[in-house]
């Protein structure tokens, strides 16, 4: 195929004759006109910006052209790359309604206007600054429910799980649209789980309001036994790179007039002391919705990880007790988590694979699906994890040692949560009412 000049595509841009497929960012490129305000900002603002902001969990914002100039070629490098925007499905599998990656015309522009330059060009181009709420990624919260006393956290050593029990004051049914939990030493927090008690609960019943505590600190024997494995509803997930909920305006999540909520808080220690004080940010339905969002989770604690293997496989399988709308997917491991992925098990054997994933345990994102599944009670999920504890694995901590369930990073967990869609008037204690006897999934 004969390669053109610039100049043969100009005469065939005039003539109207070049290739239908040619985008105007192609053609700015050839032209050498590629601008920060006109082509690359936007890219930044659609796919970057949610994090490289200010107050964002990003080191450096993307907001102007001053702020983006000194980080043009390692821009170019990581979109080339594509180790940004994060992002650790597999494309063959499936599609998501929060996939950021970008396309390969997004990355040729990007790097086009890095080689040439980086040129600002006119602002008068530039597209309308995308709107934040200040703190947020969703919109500003109608109510924020705050940790009443902040947790001290050491410089060094184990942290064992904290609890903290926050009263809604909600006297009514109340309908969560979105969500988002915002730690305020993010560096500390492994992970966090919002729960819903409801008043009719005898989970940590004698435990302390609004102060932290630990399983070990509580006097009763029940309490210190239960504090780890509760059947209430989460209301949401928080691990690193985690997105906020957002359900579509017939869905939400449920809080009974009455509830708690409460945070539990994995800390770690990173040779700085510190102090967090997490929050939850919660946006209503402006109408009783259709349906009810329900956090559910296929586990296997029984695992043992020998030492020095690097491909070790756990697998869970469970029945859907009624049927469900199939939402998104969230999976859980620690530093040794290689891949992971949730599949439907027909009943002739073949299984039909939903979502696979690279694991990073410093990016543990949810994978929303663009199109929500339906499925039938009695269908078979199956969620399959990969762990590397060789000393190929640069995050391993100790490769010469077994691994089993536990709580802290150089343990390990096998946690697929996933969301699905029940009717409004269905809570999960009677979505678990089974039909026939079959495998049960994790509540």
């Amino acid at each position: 195929m004969k390669v053109l000049n610039r100049r043969s595509w100009a005469l065939l841009l005039l003539l109207g004759l070049a290739p239908f497929a040619l985008q105007a960012g192609q053609a700015a490129a050839m032209a050498g006109h590629l601008t920060f305000y006109k082509d690359v900002l936007p890219v930044l603002q659609r796919h970057c910006q949610v994090c490289h902001r200010p107050g964002e969990i990003a080191p450096m914002p993307f907001v102007t052209y001053e702020q983006t100039k000194p980080w043009t070629q390692a821009i170019r490098q990581a979109v080339q790359s594509r180790q940004m925007p994060p992002w650790f499905a597999d494309p063959a599998i499936g599609h998501f309604a929060n996939d950021p990656s970008l396309t390969p015309q997004q990355i040729q522009t990007i790097c086009d206007w890095v080689d040439q330059g980086a040129k600002p060009g006119d602002p008068s181009d530039a597209p309308p600054p995308r709107h934040w709420a200040a703190g947020w990624r969703i919109p500003q919260p109608d109510r924020i429910l705050e940790m009443p006393r902040p947790v001290p956290l050491p410089a060094e050593g184990d942290v064992e799980y904290t609890y903290e029990i926050v009263p809604t004051g909600f006297t009514k049914d109340t309908w969560v649209r979105m969500s988002e939990i915002r730690p305020s030493a993010r560096d500390h927090v492994h992970h966090a789980v919002v729960y819903v008690r409801p008043p009719s609960s005898h989970w940590l019943r004698h435990a302390p309001i609004g102060v932290p505590f630990t399983a070990s600190t509580l006097k009763e024997p029940q309490d210190r036994r239960d504090a780890m494995w509760t059947d209430s509803e989460v209301l949401l997930v928080y691990a690193p790179g985690s997105a906020p909920d957002r359900w579509s305006t017939d869905r939400a999540k449920y809080i009974p007039p009455g509830s708690d909520l409460v945070f539990q808080m994995h800390y770690t220690t990173n040779g700085h002391a510190a102090s967090d004080q997490t929050s939850i940010g919660l946006i209503f339905a402006k109408t009783p919705p259709k349906e009810r969002v329900l956090t559910l989770q296929l586990t296997n604690d029984k695992f043992v990880i020998p030492p020095g293997v690097d491909n070790y496989r756990v697998e869970v399988h469970g029945t859907l007790p009624n049927d469900a709308t199939l939402l998104s997917f969230f999976p859980h491991m620690h530093l040794r988590g290689k891949r992971f992925e949730y599949n439907i098990v027909h009943r002739d054997g073949t299984v039909e694979p939903l979502l696979r994933v690279n694991y990073n345990f410093y990016w543990q994102l949810s994978y929303k699906l663009a199109t929500p599944r339906s499925l039938k009670a009695g269908t078979e999920l199956q969620a399959v994890a990969w762990f590397d504890n060789s000393r190929n694995n640069p995050h391993n901590p100790d490769p010469e040692s077994s691994v089993t369930w536990g709580d802290q990073t150089y343990d390990e967990m096998m946690v697929g949560f996933f969301d699905v869609a029940v009717p409004a008037n269905m809570d999960k204690w009677q979505y678990f009412k089974r039909r026939a006897a079959t495998p049960r999934l994790a509540q």
